[in-house]
């Protein structure tokens, strides 16, 4: 059994998929308290729900692509036998996870989206580093960006990980807080070889709607 917080349709908002019409299952628990947490409520609420009614649901909205998030969805053990049954019903499964939980165990077919906290975030000491030697071509690591400091840590992160060359990299500006335009002028300026990362649903629907 798994809990979870919601399960709903939308545009994917964010990396490269973004803009493409997506099944998101949102699980329930995190172990990190984020200070631009946008999901709150994921700490707590939710329903359990076994694997077989999670797949019914997925089957019936239709969609090929299918996020699995949270909350910090690898926090619950039944998440992997999730992750690989819906990817053996062939749908193309994205992993968002806090990256504080090793990936280690995830069905290598999926697609990580391994978002790692910057200072701004107050847990970037929670980090596991380790992940990134997990890391496929076709994952993607994102950086919520509060401010410069942010900013230039996150490229100490990926230069000293060699993360250019290991997965694709997101840049993010954290909505409400850092203006997309400043976050533009510096990788301009910097040549960085990364892609801007904007939370679109946001900008569509606003940010107090839930289940967009």
């Amino acid at each position: 059994m798994l809990k979870v917080c919601e399960i709903f349709t939308s545009i994917q908002g964010e990396s490269s998929f973004a803009g493409i019409p997506c099944t998101f299952i949102r699980l329930t628990g995190c172990n990190l308290r984020c200070t631009y947490c946008d999901t709150k409520y994921a700490y707590n609420d939710g329903k359990e729900m076994s694997v077989k009614q999670i797949l019914t649901e997925v089957e019936r909205y239709g969609f090929n692509l299918v996020e699995i998030t949270g909350g910090e969805p690898l926090l619950q053990a039944g998440v992997y036998q999730l992750i690989s049954n819906i990817i053996d019903n062939n749908h193309t499964v994205l992993i968002e996870t806090n990256g504080s939980v090793s990936i280690k165990e995830v069905d290598k077919r999926a697609i990580i989206i391994l978002d790692i906290k910057t200072p701004g975030s107050a847990m970037s000491e929670k980090m596991d580093f380790s992940n990134f030697e997990l890391l496929k071509n076709n994952d993607e690591v994102k950086f919520v960006l509060t401010d410069r400091l942010d900013y230039e840590w996150a490229k100490e992160v990926i230069v000293s990980n060699n993360l250019q060359k290991k997965s694709h990299l997101l840049m993010s500006p954290a909505y409400g807080i850092l203006p997309p335009e400043r976050l533009v002028e510096w990788m301009l300026k910097d040549k960085l070889d990364a892609r801007l990362n904007l939370q679109i649903h946001k900008y569509i629907f606003g940010v107090e709607k839930r289940r967009v």
